[in-house]
């Protein structure tokens, strides 16, 4: 019975990791983020599709914490302290606007379908950050990475990523249900927490890097995801979220460590993040979708013009022409990873009705599929209308 069951995970396991494979390789002909798919995927397989996983449902759950824990240690990778404090002090007018603009509408329509303070704080979150993956992805196919505006895009991304590290605990003690005293402990830890870490990393970062470093792949690959799923969970015990926990070891990790280590954990962080997305897509009944497609599209619409209109003031102040504003703002559009990571944590603690799972959904696969179209045909367009305004005038 035990060898049947086994046989039966596997099989399972084999066929769900296989059809990602494809899945991905459809995303990259198509140009496309593979997020969306993985989100189809997880619809066709969860509560309500096609086919049911009986089998490894544990596997997937403990694999998807796994990939987010990855995806936020890859994400403080890719930063210093000091380029932190830095892009913090020339982006924040910038970061203030993008974050009342594009939470603001989240809040509201959670608080239009009943949900609450939680469901507000949540959905805020959900709405607000744009997909940092989704965005590099797209500077890099169009060959935007040198353009003027682009340190603009990249500092509101920095930005967003400092306002993760404070908010997410702040979600933690709201999802847990905790009263305002313990709430204001809960963030307190966590400022504390990232205050001592950037100075850590400002002063000391060498230190904690050469403490992870090795020159065998083998050990250094052990202690860096040791490190990080030991930090993780250390932050998880102080309501810190575990999330955070891994940025800031990112963040804390420096030099050539930082770069040899998101070269060897981008397989591992997209293959668990990949089952991090089909856990969320299990976890969604596709029968709740078409209730709620109404307000994603609305979502969609708005928002899409709120990260629009962040950008293009922002690349204003920086001196960019009416090209690169259009560029600077369609380039935030999209919304994807940590999007679904924040709905995942409400989802999980069970402080959200059912809809708000189909309505994370679905806005993300209407967000991870217009942002990098958005991306691509602003500045055609642009053009095409001042050409029309030329001969028509």
């Amino acid at each position: 019975m035990v060898a049947h069951e086994t046989a039966l995970s596997l099989i399972q396991l084999g066929a769900v990791l296989f059809g990602l494979g494809l899945l991905g390789r459809l995303a990259a002909r198509i140009g496309m983020s593979p997020i969306p798919l993985y989100l189809i995927g997880g619809l066709v397989f969860g509560t309500g599709g096609l086919i049911g996983l009986e089998h490894v449902d544990q596997f997937i759950e403990l694999a998807s914490e796994i990939g987010v824990v990855l995806l936020l240690l890859l994400l403080g990778l890719e930063y210093s302290a000091t380029e932190l404090v830095t892009g913090l002090r020339t982006s924040w007018l910038a970061g203030v606007v993008d974050l009342v603009l594009n939470a603001a509408p989240g809040v509201t329509v959670a608080l239009l379908l009943g949900w609450g303070a939680t469901g507000a704080v949540a959905m805020a979150g959900v709405t607000y950050i744009s997909s940092s993956g989704i965005v590099a992805k797209v500077l890099n196919d169009l060959g935007r990475l040198g353009n003027r505006e682009t340190p603009t895009i990249l500092s509101i991304l920095v930005f967003e990523d400092l306002v993760m590290a404070g908010y997410l605990p702040v979600l933690t003690a709201v999802l847990a249900g905790a009263g305002f005293a313990a709430g204001m402990k809960t963030v307190g830890i966590a400022l504390v927490t990232v205050t001592v870490v950037l100075v850590v990393a400002l002063r000391f970062g060498k230190f904690v890097s050469k403490i992870v470093d090795s020159d065998d792949r083998e050990i250094f690959l052990l202690k860096l995801l040791g490190a990080a799923l030991l930090i993780a969970g250390l932050a998880s015990s102080l309501q810190v979220s575990a999330a955070v926990g891994a940025f800031l070891l990112g963040i804390a990790i420096s030099g050539s460590t930082a770069h040899n280590a998101a070269k060897l954990l981008e397989p591992l962080r997209d293959l668990f993040a990949a089952l991090f997305f089909v856990l969320f897509g299990l976890s969604t009944d596709p029968s709740s979708i078409p209730p709620v497609l109404g307000w994603a599209l609305t979502l969609a619409f708005v928002t899409a013009a709120t990260k629009i209109a962040t950008g293009w003031w922002a690349a204003e102040r920086a001196g960019a022409s009416r090209y690169g504003r259009a560029r600077a703002g369609s380039a935030l559009v999209a919304r994807g990873e940590f999007s679904i990571v924040i709905a995942g944590l409400a989802v999980t603690a069970g402080a959200v009705p059912p809809e708000f799972a189909a309505l994370a959904t679905t806005y993300v696969l209407i967000m991870a599929v217009l942002g990098p179209i958005a991306a691509r045909v602003i500045e055609p367009v642009l053009r095409g209308a001042d050409r029309l305004r030329v001969r028509t005038a």
